[in-house]
């Protein structure tokens, strides 16, 4: 169980403080289950209430600085993602979007970045999906450890950048 203070990433909804854990009184809720109330780190504006024995979402605690600073080091060396199939790859890039494994993100950003020179060199603009997922990618990556380091988003996604070019 998380304590409130705490900053989890939670599913697709990123990262997220625990203001609050409580028995909601709000419509739909069950009042027997406690509740963990969330705000999110990107908006900081309205709370989310997840069921604290919650097991259909990811849901863990932000990484501590000393893994952040270990993932940093070795972002230059991750391999790239394959990413075998186009028409499987909107379910793929689900799926690694909701392991929410920071290594993995970073390999599928490499992928992503990849296509995205392949496809500028020929011409062509990167594909819708290809950059909302990348976008949603660095977000949580860069996000995660800036709050880890507290280092400033920015400079962390450059750092990022750097490694994966």
């Amino acid at each position: 169980m998380f304590d409130i203070g705490d900053y989890i990433v939670y599913g697709h909804n990123g990262i997220c403080q625990i203001v609050d854990i409580t028995h909601p009184d709000i419509t739909g809720a069950d009042t027997d289950r406690l509740y963990y109330v969330l705000v999110p780190e990107k908006t900081k504006e309205g709370k989310l209430f997840c069921p604290a024995d919650n097991d259909k979402i990811v849901l863990r605690k932000v990484i501590s600085a000393e893994e952040a600073k270990d993932i940093l080091h070795e972002a230059r060396d991750i391999e790239p993602m394959s990413i075998a199939n186009d028409r499987m790859k909107d379910d793929s890039y689900k799926q690694v979007l909701k392991n929410s494994d920071l290594r993995q993100w970073i390999q599928f950003i490499k992928a992503l970045l990849i296509r995205k020179k392949e496809r500028e060199d020929s011409g062509k603009k990167i594909t819708a999906t290809d950059e909302r997922y990348l976008k949603i990618a660095e977000e949580g990556l860069c996000s995660e450890l800036a709050i880890a380091t507290g280092e400033n988003k920015e400079d962390i996604k450059q750092l990022i950048l750097e490694c994966c070019c």
